[in-house]
């Protein structure tokens, strides 16, 4: 069954018409996202919402969406989406960073040239019939320095373009290395030295708790006096109360804004001021934005519905196509091995720890890592995905440890993953043949070659006569049939066990009449999802 995405905002044609190629059904109702009421009744129906700001995913929606896989938004915010609900929900979250990225740092430099020189006032005047020629004096960006809050995408750009108008740049960014920094030409500093030092900032950084206000009034106090400030990313990061006392005073020569603390924005302390240029978030509105994050999100929603790819994901590991490809049957055995795991304890977990070792070790970790993760959840919540499963683990205060290491034994590569709970260690480790199946090769410290299979029997015992007659006798006289059976031992009379792959779940019969036998320390039944 094809998956069906509904497009709930307005989204072009043409993007519609990417979901219709791929073999994606799609909903377009463009008006839908206004109606909380109407899209909370049918959400229910669909593996995909392709958004952009007017629909408001809630966590009271998300309640609704017991189908949703996947909310695409098109553009870079999304304030409008409960990320954290989306992620317990095991839905994934994916923007569009990229598609409007020139678009808004070309607002920026606009702004910055607006306020430089007065345009907006200067052009009113002008159209009200005056001549003030020598009211509006402005100043060059030549040789300035502009101080960078945020060199990241947007901010990378904005960075390249003031160099090429010969403005000397700082930037301020904890992510951003020396080595970057001297590759894109400007200076790395931190953020006290930027203020002092910058005739003009511009701030290009998300919203979030260490980043709300980093323009307090604190810190526009450090600025130098006559600076210019200009915000093209995110209302809030600048206290706007504060600019405008700051403008007042004339410390601050010029503000540009085109995002407000609340929006719509139709009050603001920095509205009616002089030299403040506003505008009404119109930093990706250009045709070319707008067409491009719209064919973006769809080309992303498609790839993630029908090949598992995952790009530009807000709460999950990105995953491009050509590695889902070759990444699936690893990520599926990653799931196995947690849900073996999983489904052998029966106590609270303190940590996980998994061991990559040879070609696999390449890989991308991070998506293996959720798939391990997700597998031994599903076994106290069963609707747990790879999105969710990292969230509750988390939450559940469950330390994660990934080692990497060179081919070290027999396997090419192999997985080795290691719950710890206050009373034991249980460990197993699996490959990937060349057929693509994943495969059982050492439980408990015992080497194996056990293919997974939907319905399985796991069974520990002391190496001693008898085992295998117990198991296909009971098995048989219950008319159970054994697929593929495999045994591994530590040492002679030592630790054994059995791994069957059977056609059918395990009856609680066979389960119960296997113990009576007194030959066997457990007898556990295990399921495992179909490749």
């Amino acid at each position: 069954m094809a998956p069906r995405v509904l497009v709930s905002d307005e989204l072009s044609e043409t993007a519609v018409q990417i979901f219709r190629d791929r073999g994606v059904e799609v909903d377009y109702m463009p008006k839908l996202g206004k109606d909380k009421e109407k899209l909370a009744e049918i959400i229910h129906q669909y593996d995909g919402l392709a958004i952009r700001s007017a629909t408001k995913v809630t966590a009271a929606l998300l309640e609704k969406a017991t189908n949703l896989k996947v909310i695409g938004r098109a553009g870079i915010g999304v304030d409008n989406v409960d990320i954290p609900a989306a992620s317990k929900k095991g839905v994934i979250v994916m923007n569009t960073p990229f598609g409007n990225s020139i678009t808004t740092a070309e607002h920026a430099i606009a702004m910055m040239f607006a306020v430089a020189r007065q345009l907006p006032e200067a052009s009113a005047s002008t159209h009200s019939g005056k001549w003030e020629k020598s009211k509006f004096m402005g100043v060059e960006l030549f040789n300035k320095t502009l101080g960078v809050i945020g060199a990241g995408n947007i901010g990378g750009i904005v960075c390249d373009r003031a160099l090429g108008l010969h403005m000397k740049v700082v930037a301020y960014d904890p992510f951003l290395s020396e080595e970057r920094a001297k590759t894109m030409g400007v200076q790395k500093v931190e953020l006290d030295e930027l203020l002092a030092r910058a005739d003009f900032i511009t701030l290009h950084v998300p919203l979030t708790d260490k980043t709300r206000n980093i323009l307090s009034a604190e810190n526009l106090a450090k600025t130098k006096k006559g600076v210019r400030i200009v915000n093209c990313a995110r209302g809030g990061l600048v206290d706007e109360k504060a600019l405008a006392e700051a403008l007042a005073s004339g410390h601050v020569a010029g503000a540009a804004f085109d995002v407000f603390e609340v929006e719509p924005a139709t009050d603001s302390p920095l509205f009616n001021l002089p030299n403040v240029v506003v505008t009404p978030h119109l930093g990706a509105s250009t045709t070319e934005a707008q067409e491009n994050v719209a064919l973006q999100v769809a080309e992303q929603m498609s790839d993630y519905l029908l090949t598992g790819a995952v790009q530009n994901a807000l709460n999950m590991p990105s995953v491009t196509a050509e590695e889902a490809a070759v990444m699936g049957p690893w990520v599926k055995l990653a799931g196995h091995l947690g849900a073996f795991v999983g489904q052998m304890t029966d106590e609270p977990i303190k940590a996980i720890n998994i061991l990559y070792d040879g070609a696999v070790a390449e890989m991308n970790l991070a998506a293996l890592n959720a798939a391990a993760i997700a597998g031994i959840m599903k076994a106290t919540n069963p609707d747990t995905n790879m999105v969710s499963a990292p969230v509750i683990a988390r939450e559940r205060g469950i330390q994660i440890s990934t080692t990497r290491q060179e081919k070290s034994g027999v396997f090419d590569a192999y997985i080795k993953l290691t719950m710890v709970t206050d009373s034991r260690e249980r460990s197993i480790a699996g490959t990937v043949f060349s057929d693509g199946k994943p495969r059982f090769i050492q439980v408990k410290g015992i080497n194996i070659d056990a293919e997974v299979g939907s319905h399985m029997l796991y069974t520990t015992n002391r190496d001693v006569p008898g085992i295998i007659g117990a198991l296909g006798g009971t098995l048989g006289k219950h008319g159970v049939n054994i697929a593929n059976f495999t045994l591994g031992r530590s040492d002679t009379g030592g630790d054994a066990i059995a791994i069957l792959y059977l056609d059918e779940p395990l009856p609680e019969a066979v389960r119960l009449d296997l113990e009576a036998t007194g030959l066997f320390q457990q007898v556990r039944p295990l399921q495992f999802e179909a490749a």
